[in-house]
């Protein structure tokens, strides 16, 4: 998620981290697998994009079947949500959330904005009764494996082309695994009501 910080959520989201609520920027930003993010790169980050250039890099996080349907909406540094272009397919794509290490768009079908909403507003679950999908195919950077509420961190979790089953999947009774990892699939914030599943993989 992202994913979803407190802006994205921010971002909706953000909107999730996870994102979308905005991260605060952390003294260092370093991933769990210990990759450091340079100057340049957090610089370039924080460069103001264009409405044509959130476009793509909204776009970018969906199957091209599922994103150039999509609405495609953008948070302000308040939360605010801005309409960029207008859908017809139900999905809404963000673009990338300049606050966090990695390149995080996103792009939410109706349940999963239901989940989005749910943890923006800090509901005690999320409010989708059926499995939300988010695609995240450019990859992502989050602030916690373990709690949907973090706000900041010294060590960002980098994930690579994912998409997430929002639903609440128990560890015990599937057998996945609830550590960040790069291959395969995992439970994010497992033991919570916002606990989802991580597949990273492009499908």
């Amino acid at each position: 998620m992202l994913r979803f910080t407190p802006v994205r959520a921010a971002a909706l989201l953000t909107f999730a981290a996870t994102s979308v609520a905005s991260a605060q920027a952390a003294p260092s930003k370093v991933n769990q697998q210990g990759g450091a993010m340079s100057a340049e790169a957090s610089k370039a980050k924080t460069r103001k994009m264009s409405s044509a250039e959130m476009i793509r890099s909204a776009t970018g996080a969906g199957p091209r079947s599922i994103s150039d349907h999509a609405t495609v909406m953008v948070a302000d540094s308040a939360g605010k949500m801005t309409q960029l272009r207008a859908g017809t397919n139900g999905w809404t794509c963000i673009p990338d959330e300049p606050s966090t290490p990695g390149i995080d768009p996103m792009c939410i079908d109706k349940n999963g904005m239901e989940w989005v909403k749910a943890l923006m507003a800090k509901a005690p679950k999320p409010a989708n009764a059926a499995p939300g999908l988010i695609y995240m195919l450019e990859g992502g950077s989050d602030i916690s494996a373990t709690n949907p509420f973090a706000k900041t961190t010294d060590h960002y979790i980098s994930s690579p082309p994912h998409f997430m089953i929002m639903w609440p999947y128990d560890a015990k009774s599937t057998g996945f695994a609830t550590t960040p990892k790069k291959t395969g699939s995992w439970i994010m914030w497992a033991g919570t009501p916002y606990a989802h599943l991580m597949v990273n993989q492009t499908p």
